[in-house]
């Protein structure tokens, strides 16, 4: 098992954890090496450094930033960013401002299938108002027993193509990929197989065409075991690591207990072969917090 977790959230966005309870989940799973990377927001990244102190782990500040390529939703994170830099910081405070106006639409749209109510119901789960996102709709959903978990509450109501989702236009590929290099961050294809999922998903041909532009626009990793990912995807994004020269990132995406793929602490190695993006993270040293 790997010691360490490149992708995981807190309530800061839509995890459960503050970012001190992420920090101390980790370190009881023994993760010796964590990046906190929230939803399109960096507020809680001081917090979790000073936590990780605590616990003598190895911090690394980070970001999921959310990309519109095309007709695919996808999410770019970004690891050892400076969440100081100017053209990061309105460029994340431009996603967020999105947020709001979409909320009311999927309750719009929930409100028509027979769910009323959902927008209150799911502002009580944000302890980020500015950061609502579908994860906090599928916890009230739950609670008001309309589906028995969030990931049923996904397939039924919120995902592409089905009542309560609402598309979005987030940031483009290019603009994430040059607020994260800019900010002195190492950019990453977060949980590719996803978007090869379900009835909207990508195929083989278009993954190789996004993979092609997101190394042309300056993109270097790919996540290759996340939470979310099948063994033989595992062995799959290797392959495609390898034939575009990308780096190899680990993380859980962890959002909160029995509510996650994967816990913390609980990844399997990489496959053989892999360059591990760990490495060139942990060669600067401005990263190292104990």
């Amino acid at each position: 098992m790997l010691d360490y977790d490149l992708h995981c959230h807190s309530n800061v966005s839509d995890g459960t954890l503050t970012p001190t309870q992420l920090v101390a989940r980790a370190a009881e799973r023994g993760v010796k090496v964590l990046a906190l990377t929230d939803h399109d927001d960096v507020d809680g990244l001081d917090e979790a450094r000073t936590a990780a102190v605590s616990h003598g782990m190895t911090f690394i500040n980070g970001v999921e930033v959310s990309v519109t390529w095309r007709t695919h939703t996808l999410h770019i994170v970004g690891l050892g960013i400076d969440p100081h830099h100017p053209a990061l910081v309105e460029g994340l405070k431009s996603v967020r401002s999105g947020r709001g106006a979409r909320a009311g639409k999927m309750a719009d749209e929930l409100a028509k299938a027979g769910i009323g109510g959902v927008l209150a119901g799911a502002y009580k789960y944000t302890d980020n108002p500015n950061m609502i996102g579908r994860t906090h709709f599928a916890r009230y959903l739950v609670e008001a027993g309309h589906c028995k978990d969030v990931k049923s509450v996904f397939n039924r109501y919120l995902a592409k193509g089905k009542p309560g989702y609402v598309p979005h236009e987030w940031a483009t590929l290019a603009d994430a990929v040059s607020w994260i290099r800019g900010s002195g961050g190492v950019v990453v294809l977060a949980h590719p197989g996803r978007y090869m999922c379900g009835k909207h998903s990508m195929g083989k041909k278009t993954m190789h065409e996004l993979l092609a532009e997101f190394v042309g626009a300056g993109g270097q990793a790919v996540e290759v075991v996340t939470g979310s990912h099948t063994p033989e995807q595992y062995a799959e994004f290797a392959r495609y690591a390898k034939e575009f020269n990308l780096l190899c990132s680990c993380g859980s995406d962890f959002h909160g207990p029995n509510e996650s793929y994967r816990d913390m602490g609980r990844l399997p190695d990489l496959p053989l072969g892999c360059r591990s993006v760990l490495d060139v993270l942990l060669s600067a040293p401005v990263l190292k917090v104990a």
